[in-house]
């Protein structure tokens, strides 16, 4: 049996952002971190393209919140501890600086994620953290004032242990074991799979939209707004993305089939777009509708949605009759799409679900139920709307462990 003082299980972001914190706070604590592959912090090196989307630039607590359709609540306190300034700065202090990209995403300088794999491996190497691999946890129970930890090779024992194994649903049943309550996985951040005329053939093609996604009788379920992606199988970007999140436990019981209304002029109704019609027709009578693209839309997109509305190659703004400006209207503010399916980025998979967080005590991301147990990141039932805001929420409760252990 291999004795220590601390056991964080978990290669990835969350786990080695804690041991790092942990062994700089308590330089007597013998740390071990076990991860069941055979390499480390994976997830890191594929985020963001390979580029690792650090962080985001959002520096105030309430506003940094918004960006969790799970766990806006609980991490207001803990921001206010530990968020973006702070991790821009804990980067900074270990030689890797961050740049803001205009979305607001924020990247290492060197646009390498190796370079923030780099950074965690050197510190952990520094502190003396041990790193260990291929260690797939089998068991965890409390032997009096200790946890036993059994993996495919050893046993290991520690005072205070760390959980930080993302969506991992052998472990959420091990965490079951020892008391807690586990809110079942959906998926989250996920594009719409898409197949009508409008949109085919116009991959790569991005324009700001507003979406809604609709009930059976037409109410609204979700909407959102911002840059939409159209793509081979459908539509995506942040306007997608981010109803895919807050909707994820609406969308799967429908079994991501539903129809969306979509806003291609984001803000202005129906009504308004019709009188902004009116008005091309006055100003603009000879000339085809088909030749100039109008409302800064993509040329493409624009041609589409005219020959949905029945749009003839010839047809002059004179011409247009009150039907013609009233079918386009619908098409450009209340265009309707049936949703097929969903899919997911396979190497950026982000789940809703995990431990309940009335079980957290969000001071210590210690666990209500289980001394000296904690945890940080995914593994709570704690998601964000891109992947910048989830490595966040990791390195806050990674800090935040790390202090009160």
């Amino acid at each position: 049996m291999i004795k220590t003082d601390v056991i964080i299980i978990g290669g990835g972001a969350a786990g080695f952002f804690t041991a790092i914190n942990a062994a700089e706070a308590n330089p007597d604590y013998k740390i071990i971190i076990l991860e069941r592959g055979k390499e480390v912090l994976t997830k890191v090196k594929i985020s963001g393209g390979g580029r690792c989307n650090v962080t985001h630039a959002e520096f105030l607590p309430k506003e940094l919140t918004q960006n969790y359709p799970r766990g806006e609540k609980e991490l207001l306190g803990p921001f206010h501890t530990f968020m973006t300034g702070d991790t821009i700065d804990w980067f900074d202090k270990r030689g890797v600086e961050l740049k803001i990209e205009e979305d607001g995403r924020m990247f290492p300088v060197s646009d390498s994620s190796q370079t923030i794999i780099d950074c965690f491996l050197s510190e952990t190497r520094r502190l003396g953290v041990d790193v260990l691999l291929n260690q797939s946890v089998k068991e965890i129970r409390k032997d009096g004032g200790s946890f036993l930890i059994t993996t495919s090779s050893d046993t290991f024992s520690a005072e205070k242990i760390v959980v930080a194994t993302g969506s991992n649903p052998k472990i959420w049943k091990l965490l079951e074991g020892l008391g807690h309550s586990i809110i079942p996985a959906v998926p989250s951040l996920f594009t719409f799979n898409i197949k009508d005329s409008r949109i085919a053939d116009l991959p790569g093609l991005s324009t700001n939209a507003s979406v809604k996604v609709l009930d059976g009788k037409k109410k609204t379920l979700l909407e959102s707004s911002g840059p939409l992606l159209i793509t081979h199988w459908g539509m995506s970007g942040p306007a997608i993305l981010k109803l895919s999140a807050w909707g994820a436990r609406v969308l799967e019981p429908l079994k991501y089939q539903f129809q969306i209304e979509v806003n291609w002029l984001e803000t202005p109704s129906e009504e308004e777009v019709l009188e902004e019609l009116k008005s091309l027709k006055s100003d603009f009578g000879k000339q085809t509708l088909l030749k100039y693209a109008q409302f800064d839309l993509p040329k493409r997109l624009w041609q589409r949605l005219l020959k949905a509305a029945g749009i003839s190659d010839s047809l002059t703004w004179a011409e247009t009759t009150r039907e013609n400006l009233q079918n386009i209207a619908n098409q450009l503010a209340a265009g309707i799409f049936q949703v097929d399916g969903k899919s997911t980025f396979k190497e950026e998979f982000v789940t809703a679900g995990g431990v309940d967080l009335k079980e957290i005590n969000f001071k210590s991301f210690e666990s209500r139920i289980c001394k000296n147990l904690y945890f940080a990141g995914e593994v709570l039932n704690i998601d964000a709307i891109t992947g910048g805001f989830n490595f966040q929420n990791a390195w806050t409760g990674g800090f935040i462990v790390a202090q009160n252990l």
